[in-house]
């Protein structure tokens, strides 16, 4: 056999021309939202004045198992896709393991990451509505300067609530969002109702998604209908849309011969992770074949691995509907670690109802582990991880190295879903010994726990 390439490119004629719905192979669905006021379950028609009319449409599909990508996009993420699927040869070799380990990497794009993939959608569908711009959140500010990117290219209006610790730690991402014209507030603020009463309760907070993701909702609900509000994970559009991460990662190991025997991906939202998975888990569900798929996730904010399985509200602020996921509690503040786009207290209903049926692994590390793996990686492979990527990576030489004692040639297959570029501070922190490893105890989860909504649906959670 021809040795398999250090890095393989699909053509574009090669490319997915579908999202693919995970959820129509599901045996069981996610529970449905509920509207926070009545507690029923959430209608298309309730989700207009937040999303856009097609994204929430998609949001509550269950029966398509694909769905056509508008030619436009196709013509627009053609410009950076499809993105390469690469042998880690150099890793494999300073490990020592018989693994074979790929990666699927998002990181060539100027966002510096898979969130592209999404924000080009949904700023379609914007214009398309004939909306003058979105509201947004952003963690580590790659969704920020994702979306910025995207509405800029369709002349939109890009509003982004940064949390406050990734806004103060990485300024050239602001610079990155403004040079696309995106208004860039650190978050929680002073310029919303909900902002302020966060900072009243927790004036040193650091901020976090949750706190930034209500600023946003309230910024577009109150643009009177000129505005709606797009975010960069946990929903199931969000997940359809990445789908072709996972669509793409398929078809290139195909023509390697090749099928991994586990899927890594890191964990936040779940944006990533479920794109990555979607045709491997669909493999799984339907019984086609038996990968080990796992979630990796930071010790800092645990939601699968130490979480509760409730509803709760997807937001700080709770002005959002609630969904039934894995969470911390919308109350839960991570500390200010380095992997921002990590630091959201509930993960996607999608992957939470997979990982409580059982498809799914999920396991935790704490940061210094995760950038002694980042490091590592850099001077192998050459490219200088974000630190959300680079928890898969530290999950991935685990699983190698459980490889070389046993002797087996597993074939792993792990999601970089971004470069590091922005992440300076982090790595400085880490190369001169001050980066702290906080790990919340159970008296600091419950604080979090505390605030979950005291509704039927949560009796004896």
């Amino acid at each position: 056999m021809t040795k398999i390439p250090h890095r393989l490119y699909l053509t574009e004629d090669q490319m997915p021309k579908q999202w693919f719905n995970l959820r129509a192979v599901m045996k069981e669905q996610p529970d449905p939202m509920l509207h926070p006021a009545t507690l029923q379950p959430m209608t298309e028609r309730d989700l207009y004045p937040i999303f856009c009319e097609e994204l929430a449409r998609q949001e509550l599909d269950e029966t398509h198992a694909y769905i056509d990508i508008p030619e436009e996009i196709q013509e627009i993420y053609k410009m950076y896709r499809p993105s390469p699927l690469i042998r880690a040869y150099a890793l494999e070799k300073a490990l020592g393991t018989p693994a074979k380990i790929y990666y699927k990497f998002e990181g060539n794009n100027t966002s510096g990451s898979h969130k592209l993939n999404s924000a080009v959608a949904q700023a379609y569908y914007a214009k398309q509505q004939g909306l003058s711009g979105v509201t947004t959140e952003t963690g580590a500010g790659q969704w920020g300067t994702a979306l910025s990117e995207a509405c800029s290219y369709f002349d939109l209006t890009c509003d982004v609530f940064m949390v406050k610790c990734s806004y103060e730690q990485k300024p050239f991402r602001k610079a990155v969002m403004r040079v696309f014209d995106g208004s860039i507030t650190p978050s929680p603020s002073t310029t919303t109702e909900v902002g302020r009463k966060i900072l009243a309760e927790h004036p040193d907070t650091t901020g976090s998604l949750g706190c930034a993701i209500s600023e946003a909702v309230e910024a577009a609900v109150k643009s009177n209908g000129s505005k709606r509000y797009v975010l960069g994970s946990v929903l199931n559009q969000v997940l359809l849309h990445q789908s072709i991460i996972g669509l793409e990662s398929k078809i290139a190991m195909e023509q390697l011969d090749e099928y991994p025997d586990i899927v890594i991906g890191c964990a936040g939202g779940g944006s990533n992770l479920g794109g990555l998975i979607a045709p491997f888990m669909a493999d799984k569900i339907t019984g086609k074949s038996n990968p080990r798929i796992i979630a990796v996730e930071p010790a800092s904010c645990p939601s699968l691995t130490r979480g509760k399985y409730a509803y709760d509200f997807c937001d700080t602020g709770k002005v959002t509907p609630m969904a039934r996921m894995y969470t911390l509690g919308c109350g839960f503040i991570p500390s200010a670690n380095h992997a921002g786009g990590l630091r959201y207290h509930g993960m996607s209903p999608i992957l939470s109802k997979l990982y409580h049926d059982g498809y799914m692994e999920a396991v935790s590390y704490e940061q210094t582990k995760v950038f002694d793996a980042a490091v590592l990686f850099a001077k192998r492979e050459t490219i200088l991880p974000a630190p959300e990527s680079a928890h898969a990576i530290r999950c991935a030489i685990d699983e190698a190295l459980k490889c070389k004692e046993s002797g087996e040639a597993k074939t792993i297959l792990f999601g970089l879903t971004g470069t590091g570029y922005f992440d300076m501070v982090a790595y400085e922190n880490y190369l001169n010994g001050n980066m702290n490893d906080y790990i919340p105890t159970d008296a600091d989860l419950q604080v979090g726990f505390n605030s979950l909504p005291d509704i039927p649906q949560n009796k004896n959670i």
